[in-house]
């Protein structure tokens, strides 16, 4: 039986390193709650492979798991060299152009028409994840003319960032509407919308669904930023990808940013992922730095539902090691005296229905009582949503009879899900809850448990009960 004692939950990328079955057990034994398929590389056949060992996987451990596919997004991207790549000097003239012939080193192709029509003469471009810097000195129908202000050598095929410039392109390109359906259809539980820039961008996302998962917008550009609140209205939980903001904004601003984010996001009651470069080091190494230590605490710190691996896991040399430590710092955070004061100093503010009263109270009532935990019974998964926001103390166990609800919630903070389909009445789901953290190991006898139900029974949005009960 897997027992996880932390509360903040952990997101691995499958890849090369780690797309086998025997892998995805031993990465799903150290602390994994949610695989990442990350539709920028692999096949559909090779994803599909991956959604069949976690569904297996959950029937072995029964315990559900969360999937999400990353759709690759409208990555920009340089064209190719003659040799494979380029030595720039700084100050030198370089150009950007439409030409699809191989580069050199006074020139590339730069194949989006819509980038050199919106860049204006002073504007910079960032390549290779800002390693090459280039302001932009003239411009003409086909071609921008730039100046290397820094970085020396650029290769084949890398992206690059116009920070602060929101461009005319479709949020979903036609692969991404592709691997989108192919997805849904292998069974993910979520969706990651790459390169969000507007709200309409998640929201042509969200009608390419229909429901059919749960929508995850991932943030790494300033406009993003800007129309946070329009955009976590719409969706379903938000990713804070690092990479690519850390190049469109000042890297001095991605900690507070990053801050603001999880906390808007928390309080809207929707879960948010801290992700991006969390243990990079370990790519090559069975050992993490101390300032990578420090970042997955501090996202842990600020709240954040889940922190993420990726070249770690995906393609890196030790991946278990990285979730493994990873766990350890999530628990060891989660521990410390100063995280349950900050946890406590920031309720949101909640809604003034019964369901959010009942999820409030069931919060402060399992801290008097000192209850082992607090159980939802929920078919959405709206109840346990709301009482995750409140950041309680003791773990959540969600029970529901719908599948893709158990599976899409072990994104969330705190929550473990059973998925049952044998109770039809309260009283039911009172001795079933009994019986199932006993089951578990969330409680032993004597222990209490607080639970939240609604009555009319099974009835979605109707949490209007909380219940003491007592472990026999």
């Amino acid at each position: 039986m897997i027992r996880r004692y932390r509360q903040t939950k952990i997101v691995a990328t499958l890849g090369p390193a780690s797309g086998s079955p025997e892998m995805m057990r031993a990465l799903f034994e150290a602390g994994v709650d949610m695989f990442r398929l990350n539709f920028s590389h692999g096949s559909h056949e090779a994803h599909a492979r991956n959604v069949e060992t976690a569904r297996a996987l959950e029937k072995e451990f029964d315990r559900p798991i969360a999937l999400l596919a990353d759709l690759q997004g409208p990555k920009l991207r340089l064209g190719n060299f003659t040799n494979g790549s380029v030595d720039l000097m700084e100050g030198q003239d370089f150009r950007f152009d439409l030409d699809s012939k191989l580069g050199d080193e006074t020139r590339v192709e730069l194949p989006h028409p819509e980038v050199i029509e919106a860049m204006q003469i002073g504007d910079e471009i960032l390549l290779d994840d800002g390693k090459v810097r280039a302001e932009i000195t003239g411009k003409d129908k086909n071609s921008l003319s730039a100046k290397i202000i820094s970085g020396s050598k650029l290769s084949n095929h890398k992206g690059f960032n116009i920070p602060g410039i929101i461009l005319p392109i479709p949020a979903l390109t036609e692969k991404d509407k592709i691997d989108l359906e192919a997805a849904i259809g292998m069974g993910v539980d979520w969706i990651g919308q790459s390169f969000v820039q507007r709200p309409e961008d998640v929201l042509e996302a969200k009608k390419l669904i229909k429901g059919r998962a749960a929508l995850l917008a991932k943030i790494e550009k300033p406009s993003a930023v800007e129309s946070i609140d329009d955009i976590i209205e719409i969706v379903d939980g938000i990713m804070i990808a690092r990479g690519d903001l850390g190049v469109e904004i000042p890297p001095e601003r991605v900690p507070s940013v990053q801050k603001r984010l999880v906390r808007r996001v928390r309080h809207a009651g929707k879960p948010v992922i801290v992700a991006t470069q969390m243990l990079e080091s370990m790519v090559d190494n069975a050992r993490p730095t101390r300032a990578e230590a420090s970042d997955v605490a501090t996202a842990v710190y600020d709240g954040a539902d889940a922190v993420m691996l990726s070249a770690e896991t995906a393609v890196g040399k030790y991946p278990v090691e990285a979730v493994s430590i990873m766990n350890r710092i999530c628990e060891s955070t989660e521990g410390d005296n100063a995280y349950r004061r900050i946890m406590n100093a920031d309720h949101p503010k909640t809604e003034t229905d019964s369901s959010d009263a009942i999820t409030v109270a069931a919060t402060h009532v399992a801290h008097d009582i000192q209850a082992a935990i607090i159980v939802n019974y929920t078919t959405t998964g709206s109840t346990t949503l709301r009482t995750v926001r409140q950041r309680p103390e003791v773990p959540i166990l969600c029970l529901t009879q719908n599948i893709a609800t158990a599976r899409r919630l072990m994104l969330s903070f705190g929550v473990r899900t059973v998925h049952i389909t044998d109770v039809n009445s309260f009283a039911e789901t009172v001795d079933r809850a009994v019986a199932v953290v006993q089951e578990k190991g969330y409680a032993q006898k004597g222990d209490k448990i607080v639970l939240t139900a609604g009555v009319p029974f099974g009835v979605s949005g109707s949490t209007n009960v909380l219940r003491i009960a007592e472990v026999k």
